[in-house]
């Protein structure tokens, strides 16, 4: 067991210092996405609806809580002690110490942890950490019997969500909030440009054809130098070039089971030709030194009439330089059903052997998280949206409210988790290499998308 342990710790090292040179699956720009401080005003203490059962055994207990910038929990204002506070009013015998992390030394950190075994009782994350990683090492507790008591609730909401926190059904993730990441248009050059009649306003959506004809739309218009930039010139917000290929002829970037990539089936080779096809036509355009950050940028100030990287942060994030509405939408795809990239958050417990700890940890997990009065306001603190379907519309009624409500709107959308899939930082690269290769290039779809593929699935395992 103790040589078992060993190589658990060698190979999560390894694996946590590959997330922190990729940026562990995040969303924008090539950083990590670091949600819009909720500016609702907060609520009172919630009452305890905790049952009996959920009390730790015997006397005081003392938890480390470790956080990355999720939201207002984390970043430059953290706001979660509000959150410990209203614990400790109903629960006075645990003691919770928290301790904030970024995404630049965060990985460090709890490597060193790892290494000196002092890691904390609680992690707050994503599935790339803490299922594929720290669990799948055997460095985690088996959250399983909370998923008994809330699963049922959080399955309602999304099967993905499900899927992403677990591993061979050994549940090391429980979620608290999620996200999908869309697409944004320009909607008054849309507007001018005629191209509004290609769009569903009332579901966000479009077919393949349409975002066809509304980018001839737009760049017949003139309105704006270039209608929408496919950057390809790092990993920065890989998830919008991936999500526009994929959903143009309903492809999957993965196998089921996300043992395998498959960018080359035909779907995607097909989606890849079309925007070939139309860079080649001026009704898109290919940046090969421009990452996501850039191509935001360019949308912000005007110059192109689409975003491929948009979600609630970036829309808090760019506010004060657009001088027009940034409209989110889902990517296109031929049957007008797209299947959007998405970002879990939630929490883990290190198994550091003290079961009074572990049952402390999960008692702050359970209200943090299935308190009926607290959750809501947890989630509000991420920015992002409940993994509880019963919560419903947590913004209901901030300040926050409406600009929440669009990507709101967008949640239902949400696709496969495949960010689990094994050589992901490797695939990353290989990813935006491909495009580059392919729409810059001018190299054959098929044989670059071959290449891809055999590259990234070496990786695997």
């Amino acid at each position: 067991m103790k040589l078992k342990r060993i190589l658990a710790l060698a190979l999560a090292m390894v694996m946590v210092l590959a997330l922190a040179a990729c940026g562990g699956g995040t969303p924008s720009g090539g950083a990590p996405d670091t949600p819009p401080a909720d500016t609702s005003t907060p609520d009172t203490p919630p009452a305890d609806t905790s049952t009996p059962d959920a009390q730790p055994a015997g006397g005081e207990v003392s938890i480390e809580l470790w956080t990355y910038p999720i939201g207002s929990w984390g970043g430059t204002e953290p706001r979660a002690q509000e959150i410990i506070d209203a614990f400790n009013a109903v629960h006075p015998e645990i003691k919770v110490n928290i301790e904030f992390l970024d995404y630049a030394n965060g990985d460090t950190q709890v490597t060193s942890a790892i290494q000196g075994g002092s890691t904390p009782d609680i992690i707050m994350e994503g599935p790339e950490r803490l299922v594929t990683n720290w669990g799948a090492n055997g460095l985690l507790v088996d959250l399983s019997d909370l998923w008994a008591e809330g699963g049922d609730d959080i399955r309602a909401n999304s099967a993905a969500v499900d899927a992403a926190c677990q591993l061979n059904g050994t549940y090391y993730e429980y979620p608290l909030c999620m996200t999908t990441h869309c697409m944004a248009i320009n909607y008054e050059v849309f507007e001018q440009a005629g191209a509004l009649q290609y769009i569903d306003q009332e579901t966000r959506t479009w077919t393949t054809e349409n975002f066809i004809k509304a980018m001839e739309a737009v760049r017949d218009s003139g309105l704006t130098p270039v209608t929408g930039i496919v950057y390809c010139g790092g990993q920065g917000g890989d998830q919008g070039t991936r999500a526009l290929v994929t959903n143009l002829y309903s492809g999957a970037y993965t196998t089921p089971d996300h043992t395998g990539y498959t960018a080359n089936s035909a779907e995607n080779v097909k989606a890849l030709t079309l925007i070939k096809d139309m860079v080649a036509n001026n009704s898109l355009a290919a940046n090969a030194s421009f990452q996501a950050s850039d191509e935001l940028q360019a949308f912000a100030n005007g110059t192109a009439a689409m975003t491929f990287c948009w979600n609630a942060s970036n829309k808090a994030q760019y506010a004060s330089q657009v001088s027009f509405t940034p409209y989110a939408m889902a990517f296109p795809s031929d049957d007008g059903k797209p299947e959007l990239c998405g970002g879990i958050w939630g929490f883990g417990i290190f198994d550091n052997g003290d079961d009074a700890k572990i049952e402390a940890a999960k008692t702050f997990i359970r209200f943090v998280c299935d308190d009926e009065n607290q959750a809501p306001e947890s989630v509000r603190l991420t920015g992002f949206f409940p993994a509880r379907a019963s919560l419903g519309n947590v913004y209901a009624g901030t300040e926050t409210e409406e600009n929440a409500a669009e990507f709101l709107q967008l949640m239902p959308y949400l696709g496969d988790y495949y960010n689990v899939t094994g050589g992901w930082t490797e695939q990353r690269t290989n990813w935006w290499n491909m495009l580059q290769n392919i729409l810059v290039g001018g190299k054959d779809v098929q044989a670059e998308a071959d290449a891809f593929v055999e590259a990234s699935n070496a990786n695997i395992g």
